[in-house]
Order: structure tokens, then sequence, then C-alpha cells
């Protein structure tokens, strides 16, 4: 988890993250991407030289109109001591019993991002992290080229005005490999997501094509992370 604290301890600092007094909330889904997030947060909340304070947020979507079980989760926030708040909404039902949508996950990732902006905005946060990683950057910048036909990416940093609120990346500089291994060697209490489209989202086929191509092309991801950057694309 060291080696991930300072990765992402590069990132804050290049893109100036975090700054004295922030209130910073931290989504939390119950993955192996935020519950590291969380872990790294709360570890630079204790000697970062900018003081900060954290407050933990899961959405519970509700799939099968059933209240989530977070209470590991809930756990883990104890021995952190970083507050909790679970949101309950009916999202699950609202996209897959009322609307029916056939591909719910462009949609489902715009009203959970609000639900979430709303939450931080509740709790008196002006900043929210969440778990993108650099292997998430470069999937991100694949699909939006080849389905979208553009150039971007997500921001490392990105305000969002009509919120007042300021998202943060901090894991951005952080291998996916090495989220999951350091999820699994500190036994974070990882939630297998409950979502229908989760192995079958375009994220994912995107994710097995860098694979398939990064064995012809050695380091692809981080090379699309360096061309982001020497291109200043999308605030890199």
């Amino acid at each position: 988890m060291r080696k991930l604290e300072g990765l992402a301890r590069a990132a804050v600092q290049r893109y100036h993250m975090i700054e004295k007094g922030d209130r910073i909330a931290v989504g939390v889904s119950g993955g192996k991407d935020s519950l590291v997030l969380l872990c790294v947060m709360a570890a630079l909340s204790r000697y970062y030289p900018e003081p900060f304070t954290l407050h933990a947020v899961t959405l519970d979507m509700r799939f099968g109109n059933t209240d989530g079980d977070f209470s590991a989760i809930a756990d883990l926030c104890r021995s952190l001591a970083v507050p909790y708040t679970i949101k309950r909404t009916e999202l699950a039902s609202v996209i897959f019993d009322i609307r029916k949508e056939s591909n719910p996950c462009s949609l489902c990732a715009r009203m959970r991002r609000g639900i979430l902006h709303d939450t931080a905005k509740e709790l008196g946060c002006n900043k929210l992290a969440l778990g993108h990683h650099q292997d998430d950057a470069a999937e991100t910048f694949l699909m939006n080229l080849m389905s979208g036909g553009t150039i971007a990416c997500f921001s490392p940093v990105t305000y969002l005005s009509r919120k007042d609120l300021t998202m943060i990346r901090p894991l951005i500089y952080c291998p996916e490999q090495a989220v999951a291994a350091a999820a699994q060697r500190e036994g974070l209490p990882v939630i297998k997501s409950r979502c229908p489209q989760d192995p079958i989202g375009n994220r994912n086929k995107t994710k097995e094509l860098l694979k398939t191509l990064g064995k012809d092309y050695p380091a692809l991801t981080e090379k699309i992370l360096s061309a982001l950057q020497k291109g200043q694309i999308s605030g890199w």
C-alpha cells in the first residue's frame, strides 16, 4: 500500500488536488478501486502537509429492491476513523424495471454521479475523490476515440461550477494490477457487483482490447497516459 500512497501523493501534488481545509467525500462503491482509494486517502490525511478531512460515501442502488449489505465497509471506516454515509436510492428499479434500458450504463453513470455530487454537498464537502486508476484512464481514452471519435479522457481534477464541487482522482498513476494486489494483500472487504451489466459493459470490452494490444505493445497503458500528458489533453 505504501507504493500506492506514493503514487497517489505524486498525482495529488502534480495536479494540486488537495488544499488546506478541504473536506473530501470519498466515493466508495465496495469495489477494489474505491476501497484502496479510501485507505490511501486515510493514510495521506495523517501526514499530508495540507490538512484535510474525509467522509466516505456509498450509493446503494438497491438491486432487487433490497438494501445492500455494507456492514464490512462500515467496519473498515471505523478502523480508519473515517465517517461513513450510505445513501439508499431506487436507481436499479428506475433503470432496469421502470425504464427498462437496453443500454443502461451511460444513464446509470449520469444518475449515480448526480446523486453522489448532491450527497457530497449535503455532507458539507467541497471535493469528491473517485477511484479511477491508470487503466481506467487508458480505457476511457480508447472508448472516446472508438465510440465518439474524440481525443479526450476524464480530467485528473474537474470543477463543477453548478455544484461548486471539485472532483479529484488521486489514483490515476496507479496500475490496476497493483490496486488489485493491494486490496487482496490487505484483506479489504471487496463487495461483488450485483449489476447484471457488470460482465458485459463497454468498459469491460475495452479492458479486454487493451490486454490484447498490450501483448504486442508493451506498457501500452503507460504510453497512453504519457501521450495525454504530453498533449495536455483534458487537463492532463
